[in-house]
């Protein structure tokens, strides 16, 4: 098969995120100037560079309340911080929950009955639970095609990672088990792991 998006694919749902997978999600955490804080998760999210470390995340959709944009993006462009904090297999429960269109200053923790810590470098809130937490400051807010398509990109000034998931000095992704997105209602929790050295890796 072979379709144009521009001009549909005839198919009962749209296969693209089921193509492009898994995909980390990305539970973002912001407080507006008003100190509210918000919590949503994001599936187009990614690590994009080391040094300094770099994360993006692209928000698509709007809110009424919200004019072009949704809360957290909105909030970020008050603020200029957001923590991304990493969804383990015990919060996805919590994290679809937040994921709940609610109104503008109404707090998804609270919705989502979960307990939220402050920031260290950042003044945010973050999921006390969460396995890794990544504090970032904005870099950049960048508009995308389409309408209402914004991707977001920010610096890491903190890394937070709950002890356990520390093993032999390793951030352990066995005992995190991260979440990650597939297409349409599907996700997979990572369990399973296999080693693959690189050409260019030295022995």
């Amino acid at each position: 098969m072979f379709y144009r998006p521009a001009d549909g694919h005839g198919l009962p749902h749209n296969p693209f995120n089921a193509i492009v997978t898994p995909r980390p999600i990305g539970w973002i955490s912001t407080r507006d100037a008003q100190g509210r804080d918000n919590l949503a998760p994001y599936s187009f999210f990614n690590a994009v560079a080391y040094v300094p470390p770099q994360v993006m995340f692209a928000s698509t959709g709007s809110k009424a309340d919200r004019g072009d944009t949704k809360d957290n993006v909105s909030n970020i462009r008050e603020t200029g911080v957001f923590c991304v904090n990493i969804v383990g297999h015990e919060l996805l429960d919590a994290m679809n929950a937040s994921s709940k269109t609610l109104p503008a200053g109404e707090d998804e923790f609270l919705h989502a009955g979960l307990e939220k810590v402050d920031c260290e470098t950042i003044p945010c809130a973050r999921v006390a639970a969460a396995p890794a937490s990544l504090e970032c400051r904005m870099t950049q807010i960048i508009p995308l095609a389409g309408k209402s398509n914004f991707l977001v990109l920010g610096e890491v000034t903190g890394v937070h990672m709950r002890d356990d998931c520390l093993v032999d000095g390793r951030y352990d992704l066995t005992v995190a088990q991260p979440a990650s997105r597939l297409g349409y209602r599907d996700y997979t929790i990572v369990k399973d792991l296999f080693e693959l050295a690189r050409p260019d890796d030295q022995v």
